[in-house]
């Protein structure tokens, strides 16, 4: 079979296909966009967007005792916007050795497909369906932070941009950065200045903290990274220039974590080794350790319904389900910190309903089995939720 005979017979494949087709790089999303609102109004889904052209699209309920939820992904790929050709190798569509963007178009097609086919059921009673369709996760998440979130009544968030048909992530790693500064004022010469006491060099004395520093994972439970600390990088003189007594000396690094109090316990560590430093070395050189918070922590939640019926679901259309957290940010992190219309705190999980590989990569693909799958596995689950 080519991949002409495959979008010809399988309705939800060439919507993927078309849609991933449309190249849509981070903050050039508007193509994807009108595409997407003209397939809404041709198949009488109810579509907006915001001030930021994020997509919101509503199936009302059919049972107003029931509660809606939520389906989210992002529109946006990495890659710029030259032409996308879909092509098939055995169960794998590829792209023209380019970026393909199955991250994350594979999950917007299968909210869309399934918002389509949703809509002309009449044999389901259940309490609606929310999509939420978002510009820039790649680059910069400003199409959910930008997200009117009064427009959303659902409590339950299924995000679909896990890589792995069969996940469900129950929470995720926070990002901060950390700046690490070392000042040693007097600098001087390294031949006539060397033996003077008051004299350090703020490379080595930055060498010195990094090697008290943690780095690595810092905590793990039940065999997962849960906080972990990364160097980034170090920046001080020249290597060029050897007879400088250097002044200034800076490092970076990233903290991870999906535990808040191993996070404040890592950052307190390192806070330690910087005031032990300044104690030794007062009057001569100063450190200074700055942490900022660049995403939220997406903590797990205590509800355990979603995870649960999650499991049941996949098991019972034929696939393992992998219950677990993940080292990493998505827009589930800004979810978990938010709240709904009705006031009430969202409840994110991060689903795979398609396995793609080599994200980011000209070597990208999906394997488009997995999506028919992850398809029946979101049709299962939405009918097990308003059972």
């Amino acid at each position: 079979m080519n991949i002409s005979e495959l979008r010809e017979s399988n309705e939800l494949v060439n919507l993927f296909c078309t849609l991933a087709e449309i190249p849509s790089p981070s903050l050039q999303e508007e193509k994807v966009i009108e595409w997407i609102c003209n397939y809404c109004k041709e198949n009488n889904l109810q579509c907006e967007t915001d001030d930021y052209k994020n997509v919101y699209i509503k199936i009302p309920a059919t049972d107003p005792t029931k509660e809606s939820v939520l389906l989210s992904a992002h529109m946006d790929v990495i890659g710029d916007d030259s032409p996308i050709i879909a092509e098939l190798d055995g169960d794998l569509i590829k792209a023209n050795n380019r970026t393909l963007g199955a991250d994350d178009k594979a999950g917007v097609t299968n909210a869309l497909f399934f918002a389509k086919e949703l809509n002309k059921r009449t044999d389901l009673a259940h309490g609606g369906l929310e999509i939420l369709f978002t510009r820039d996760e790649e680059s910069g998440m400003t199409g959910i932070k930008h997200a009117d979130f009064n427009r959303i009544n659902s409590k339950y968030v299924l995000v679909l941009d896990s890589d792995s048909l069969g996940q469900c992530l129950v929470a995720g790693a926070s990002y901060v950065m950390v700046d690490l500064k070392v000042n040693a004022p007097k600098g001087g010469h390294s031949g006539n200045d060397i033996g003077d006491k008051t004299r350090e060099n703020a490379a080595k004395l930055i060498a010195d903290i990094i090697s008290d520093m943690p780095q690595g994972v810092f905590f793990s439970e039940n065999g997962q990274v849960m906080t972990s600390c990364n160097l980034g990088g170090i920046c001080a003189g020249n290597v060029e220039v050897t007879n400088v007594i250097n002044t200034d000396a800076h490092a970076t690094y990233s903290i991870r974590s999906s535990r808040k109090d191993k996070e404040n316990e890592l950052i307190q560590t390192m806070q330690e080794v910087v005031d032990e430093f300044n104690k030794h070395y007062d009057g001569i050189a100063t450190a200074t350790i700055t942490f900022t918070e660049k995403m939220p922590m997406f903590e797990k939640n205590e509800d355990e319904y979603l995870p649960i019926l999650f499991e049941a679901v996949a098991r019972k259309v034929g696939l393992e389900p992998e219950i677990s957290t993940f080292h990493a940010g998505a827009e589930t992190h800004i979810y978990a910190n938010k709240t709904n219309a009705n006031g009430e705190k969202f409840s994110p999980y991060l689903l795979g309903l398609a396995t793609v590989c080599n994200m980011h990569s000209a070597r990208e693909y999906v394997d488009y089995k997995s999506m028919i799958k992850g398809q029946e596995l979101l049709q299962a689950l939405f009918e097990a939720y308003n059972k």
